[in-house]
């Protein structure tokens, strides 16, 4: 064998060696590509994944068996009640619940109203250029900033017949000039009065006679108005936060051809504001109904219950119910209840923006 030959058998060597180390390289690149790309934010969602699955799915599901079941402080893990919906049916029998259904609904008009509404005129004077607006966005958004047991607390005061509102009323001269007119002074109970208006029982049930066995008085408990207008209050500037986003969208030349087409005003509002703030209207409802729904800290630090049950609500019902009369089983029913409620108004919010999506 030559030489030349051994040169060329040891370059072909040195090639292949080359060739495996460039190959592993390579191969080596594409594993911590992959890593990264596909492993690696795995293994930081895992762990929030994980936590969701176990306290949220895994308790939902336990929640519903529970309802299911005759589970008490003696019989735990009892076994599935007969009928299965025993709990159930308990729980829309007893009278308190159904009262509790009807503030829950009046409770959402009333705060969806005032906290929206009130949230849009915030939003539409603040979105002017007037003199500190930036200081008046600041102060209409605290409130939300604010717990909703120092919200209670501080509103409970307020309607205090001995104090808060009923003192600037006295101040103003108002309760002495019923007093002059003989008709006493002005001390509402604002939060005691059980008063349920308009009382419509009578009236339905001449037509619905099946409004007759119903165990609750149908109207707006006088009460839950002082209630919702806390929550109202608290809320609405998060609702004035998402219409002021919504302003910020309109176009500056559709606000030019309003100009010279002379639309100001409530034609403006009307025809151009109103229609364009539409998709944050939705989404203001969304979120503050499924709050409204739901809600439980600011009713218990402020009223609790009420009177006659009129500031009542499922959250409270729940907590008193699971945890003070210990019937497992009745409020794992209200829980599941009040989490269809939800669903109710969630989840075809999530559909329907996931198809726009698409």
């Amino acid at each position: 064998m030559t030489s030349l030959d051994h040169h060329a058998q040891g370059g072909r060597g040195h090639l292949g060696t080359a060739a495996k180390e460039h190959s592993a390289l390579r191969s080596r690149r594409v594993w911590i590509r992959f890593f990264r790309e596909r492993v690696a934010p795995l293994l930081i969602v895992a762990p929030v994944i994980a936590t969701t699955l176990v306290f949220v799915y895994v308790f939902i599901v336990l929640t519903v068996l529970i309802s299911l079941s005759d589970w008490s402080p003696i019989h735990m893990g009892g076994g599935f009640t007969t009928p299965i919906f025993r709990n159930y049916s308990a729980l829309f029998s007893n009278p308190r619940f159904q009262a509790d259904l009807r503030n829950t609904i009046i409770f959402t008009v009333l705060f969806l109203t005032g906290s929206v509404g009130l949230g849009l005129v915030l939003a539409l004077l603040v979105d002017k250029y007037i003199p500190g607006r930036a200081l008046f966005r600041a102060v209409f958004l605290f409130p939300y900033a604010i717990s909703f047991i120092v919200t209670g607390v501080a509103w409970r005061w307020m309607f205090n017949p001995d104090s808060g509102v009923n003192v600037l009323v006295d101040g103003m001269g108002f309760n002495r000039l019923l007093a002059l007119l003989g008709l006493g002074p002005f001390k509402p109970g604002w939060l005691t009065d059980p008063t349920v208006w308009p009382p419509l029982n009578d009236a339905l049930s001449s037509v619905f006679p099946s409004i007759a066995s119903v165990q609750f008085d149908i109207g707006i408990p006088v009460a839950l108005i002082a209630v919702a207008i806390a929550a109202a209050w608290q809320l609405s500037g998060f609702a004035m936060a998402t219409f002021l986003a919504g302003l910020g969208t309109i176009p500056a030349h559709i606000k030019e051809a309003a100009l010279i087409d002379n639309a100001s005003g409530w034609t403006y509002f009307r025809k151009i504001t109103w229609p364009m703030l539409a998709p944050f209207t939705v989404v203001n409802l969304i979120i503050l109904g499924h709050v409204s729904l739901k809600i439980f800290d600011l009713i218990f630090a402020m009223s609790g219950p009420g009177p006659g049950f009129a500031t009542d609500v499922p959250g409270i019902f729940v907590f008193e119910i699971t945890f003070r009369a210990l019937r497992y089983g009745v409020g794992a029913a209200g829980s599941v209840v009040m989490l269809l409620m939800v669903a109710a108004v969630v989840v075809p919010y999530l559909a329907r923006t996931m198809r726009e999506a698409e």
